[in-house]
C-alpha cells in the first residue's frame, strides 16, 4: 500500500468513527476521480483526501486546485447519474499533515 492509499484508508476510518458510512472507494473516471464517497444520514458526501508528510510547501490544506475541484465535481455529478441518487451531497476535504487529520465539511 502506497502512502495515497494509506492516507485515504486513515481518513475513511477517521470519518467513520464521526459516524459517516463507506459507500466507494477510488472511483474513476475519464475526466475525474472520487476519493471517497461516504453518506451521512440522507447526504452523499464526496470526500477529496489530501496528504502531505510535511506542511513546508503550505500543506495539504493548500493542495487542492481549482481544476481538481472541476473534476471532482464532474465525477460526482457522474457518480449520481449512474446511480439515479436525487439526494442532497456536499464536497468534504480530508487533510492529513504529518499524520494529523482535519476535516473540512463542504469544503468547496
Amino acid at each position: 500500500m502506497n502512502l495515497g492509499q494509506l492516507a485515504e484508508q486513515q481518513a475513511q476510518d477517521y470519518l467513520c468513527a464521526q459516524g459517516l458510512t463507506p459507500v466507494a472507494t477510488n472511483v474513476r473516471y475519464p475526466f475525474g476521480e472520487l476519493d471517497l464517497v461516504m453518506r451521512q444520514g440522507g447526504c452523499w458526501v464526496f470526500v477529496e483526501v489530501k496528504y502531505r508528510s510535511s506542511s513546508r510547501f503550505g500543506g495539504a490544506l493548500t493542495a487542492l486546485s481549482a481544476a481538481q475541484i472541476r473534476r471532482i465535481r464532474a465525477a460526482a455529478s457522474h457518480f449520481l447519474q449512474l446511480q439515479g441518487i436525487n439526494a442532497p451531497c456536499r464536497f468534504d476535504l480530508v487533510a492529513i499533515d504529518a499524520g494529523a487529520v482535519e476535516w473540512l465539511q463542504n469544503a468547496f
